[in-house]
This record gives C-alpha cells, structure tokens and sequence, in this order.
C-alpha cells in the first residue's frame, strides 16, 4: 500500500476545492488536492456567478480573468408561460461594485484550474473513508493507496462518503424536481440578461454565457430517478413547453440531443457541524443547496475566502475550523432553506394557484426585491 503525505490535504477539485486551494495558497499555505475524475474536461453547462463570487474572486486577484469568460447580467427577469412580466430587476441597481456573470462551468473550472499548480492536484484519486489519528489523518482510497495528512478539508460534493461517516444521519434530499440544461449556439438570439419562466407545466430559465452562447435549464415536477423524465431530449422538451414564450423553442432546436444534461435537483438537510477538530466539511459537501437562488457554488467560493481568513486570524488550524463553522453555519443554512422554500412556489402546477403566486410577485417593487437580494449577494464582514 503506498502512503503519501502532506500538512493540508483538499478533497475534490471542483469549484469548492479549487477555491479554496488558490485561496489558501495566498495566505501562504500549499495544500494537494485529491480528484476523483481521471483528467480534467470541461464538463456541465452554465452557472450564475453573484456579485459575492465575483467580490471573492476580485480579492483572489482573478476576477477580470472570470468575467472575461463569461458575459456580464444586467437585468434579470420572471416571466409567466405567457410572457407577461411578473418581476423585473436592473441589476446595476444593487449596492455592489461587482457584477452578476454567466459563465459556462467548464470555462470557470478552467480559470481556476490555471491558478493550482499542476503538482497540486491529483487525479483520478477517490476516498472512501477515514482515520482521525492524534498525530493527523488518513484518508484511504478505492484503489487500495492512502494518504496522510495533518488537516483534511473535504469538498467532494454532495455525496462525499467522508461527511457520511462523520455524520452518518446526513440526508440528500430529493426536491421534488427534476431538470435538464443545456447550452444553445445562438448568434441571432436577443439576450434580455437573465429570465426565468414560470407556468405550471414547470419552469424555464435562460441567461448568456459568452457571445452566442446561452445556457438554459427545464425544470418539471417528477418522481425520484423518473426513466421517462431520464429520456426526454430536445423533442419532448418542445412539446412540454410548446405554449411558453417563443425563445423556449428557439434555445431546444438550437441544442443537440447529445448535449443536453439531465439530473434529479436534490439538496443537503441542514447538518449540525462542519468542523471536526482537524477535519472541516465546506461546499457542498457541508450545504449542498437547491439552485432557486443562483448560490450553490457562490456559498461554496466564499466559504474558501472565510476559511483562508480564518486560518490567517487563528494560531492553529482547529480553532480556525471551528471560526471557521461559526461564521457559515447560519448563513448557509438560511441560504438552503430560502432556496428550498422558493422552489416549492415556483414549482406550483394547479394554474389557479400559479396565477395568485404571479399576481402575489408582481406586487413586490424592485426596490423591496433589491433590498432582498443584497442580504444574499453581498459578501459579509
């Protein structure tokens, strides 16, 4: 068996454990990050990046390098199935200097990937559980190797086997949803910043990601790990939504059956801890969140701004774990619990209730709904 051994070891190489390794190695600190994936590939679809993302990645000295990859949101909007405005937001409007930006994740996952040394990361690595020792920790993985490390920060996602043995009641819930995305080659398309549509047949949203490019996603209601909702593609899209708004039809025509994504929207139940003496859980492996709210990944990018902060301001790395716990705890349980709450609303499909609920959001002013988005999106103290 061979062993390898480090002070600081990430696990996962995503958003979460990308950020926080470059995060990490401007306070002066290297850590190895450990992939499941064998190699990198610019995979999944699009992403909403909210000012708070971009204020993080402002400090980490890569944000022009961000937006430079996607485009800039300027308004984002909630239409009903027939196209009549229920919400309407200019975005420059918001208290924040920094910009709302759609970018294709892959893209993101790129700029990220240029700021980790190469030696950092590596691939092709999965954990299956581990060993909290008084000396350190060792992480075994599924090809029989194992690691030893003397602080573990775990962002492997919502399915991290290591959050389930630490917290072996921890639930992945199913949100009652599913959902397909994709990313349309349009260079005639009229962008209008970011929209969603509701209607009772499910919802739709679109936004830009780079010039011609829009990233759209579908969301019906369904049950868990449907086989039929597994097979629909561009087809049967278009007939679900054949009375929503004419750009629905132009995005799903625009998009190959091979390119479009499909999984089931599911989120973590609120978990007591995130610290565990040298161990700390982070992004969605600590508060895996519905997407309603566009703060999944931006959660899991300050969540690496926090811990960095945290380990500059404590003389060792478990009292900053457990700062470290005490600063996110609530704040990313209310950011879950407000995401799942949403999704509910927008999911409603009796065209009665529908119509009250849009009626109900079209009576909040921008300014009540700004002031609403801010507690979210600005980055705190």
């Amino acid at each position: 068996m061979k062993i390898q051994k480090c002070d600081y070891l990430i696990l996962g190489a995503g958003i979460a454990g990308l950020s926080v390794a470059i995060a990490l190695k401007k306070a002066g600190i290297t850590a190895l990050v450990l992939e499941s994936a064998p190699a990198f590939k610019p995979l999944g679809a699009g992403i909403t990046l909210a000012s708070n993302a971009i204020e993080v990645f402002d400090r980490l000295g890569i944000a022009d390098e961000v937006i430079k990859e996607g485009l800039a949101v300027q308004r984002a909007s909630i239409l009903s199935a027939a196209g009549k405005t229920i919400s309407r937001v200019s975005l420059n409007k918001v208290a924040t200097k920094y910009p709302q930006v759609g970018i294709h994740r892959g893209a993101l996952h790129q700029v990220l990937l240029s700021h980790v040394d190469d030696q950092q990361v590596l691939w092709g690595k999965r954990s299956t559980r581990i060993e909290q020792k008084a000396d350190g920790i060792r992480v075994f993985l599924d090809d029989g190797d194992s690691l030893e490390c003397r602080w573990l920060i775990v962002a492997e996602g919502v399915h991290s086997p290591i959050r389930k043995q630490l917290l072996p009641h921890s639930k992945v819930r199913y949100a009652g949803y599913t959902c397909w995305r994709g990313i349309a080659e349009v260079s005639d398309f009229k962008l209008d910043g970011a929209v969603e549509i509701w209607g009772n047949k499910g919802r739709f949203g679109y936004v830009g990601v780079a010039p011609g490019r829009v990233y759209w996603f579908a969301t019906t209601n369904a049950p868990e790990k449907d086989p039929m909702r597994a097979a629909w593609k561009s087809k049967e899209l278009l007939e679900n939504y054949k009375n929503y708004p004419k750009e629905v039809g132009e995005l799903l025509r625009a998009t190959p059956d091979q390119a479009v994504l499909w999984n089931d929207i599911v989120d973590l139940d609120p978990i007591p801890h995130y610290a565990f003496g040298n161990v700390l859980l982070l992004g969605d492996a600590a508060h895996a969140t519905t997407p309603n709210m566009g703060q999944g990944a931006c959660q899991a990018i300050e969540d690496a701004w926090f811990l960095a902060q945290c380990l500059l301001q404590e003389k060792s790395p478990e009292p900053a774990f457990a700062l470290f716990e005490k600063l996110r705890l609530q704040r990313t349980h209310n950011i879950v619990n407000r995401s799942r709450t949403l999704g509910k609303i927008a999911q409603w499909e009796n065209k009665t209730a529908c119509a009250i609920r849009n009626y109900l959001f079209s009576r909040i002013s921008e300014k009540q709904t700004i002031r609403q988005m801010e507690k979210v999106i600005r980055l705190p103290d």
